[in-house]
């Protein structure tokens, strides 16, 4: 089936829209990190600690990422686990859908970016900042242990109902 180019411009903007409303302060954090990552790194005392920078990194994505957790847990509430419903499989496959939306939106998006960032800063920066592959594993891992702690916030938030 054909989709005119401008149609599917237009879904993509309006799916941008829902993610600026709905998830504000992840988008905030999220035009931070972009902007943090390619200006100058100014001298400071703290470039004297032991890999800073790689904990820089842990903590800008582990915060963002757990920001998304806890915008998408509170947009998306659960029903308590202790109910008895029986539930249709129509309703088990639209909860398998939003887990796979929260897998893509708050692990697989956030380590795609930090990889496309460091790709640009090797090559788009004129020598001002480098690409560096241990920043894309300290970025990795920083969404990882928010994904660990959002999963159990979600289990948490599940059972409080």
């Amino acid at each position: 089936m054909f989709i005119h180019p401008l149609f599917r411009k237009i879904k993509a903007m309006s799916y941008i829209r829902h993610l600026l409303r709905c998830y504000p302060v992840s988008s905030f954090y999220i035009a931070i990190i972009w902007c943090l990552c390619f200006m100058d790194v100014p001298e400071t005392p703290l470039g004297e600690v032991r890999f800073i920078d790689k904990w820089t990194h842990v903590a800008m994505y582990a915060g963002t990422c757990l920001t998304i957790w806890i915008e998408y847990l509170r947009r998306h509430p659960s029903r308590p686990a202790n109910t008895m419903e029986i539930y249709d499989s129509e309703d088990e496959r639209r909860r398998r859908t939003q887990r796979v939306k929260l897998f893509a939106l708050a692990w697989a998006a956030p380590v795609a970016m930090g990889g496309v960032i460091e790709i640009l800063q090797a090559t788009c920066t004129g020598g001002r900042r480098s690409g560096d592959w241990m920043d894309f594993a300290a970025n990795s891992i920083g969404v990882t242990l928010a994904a660990i702690v959002g999963m159990a916030l979600a289990r948490f938030w599940k059972r409080r109902g």
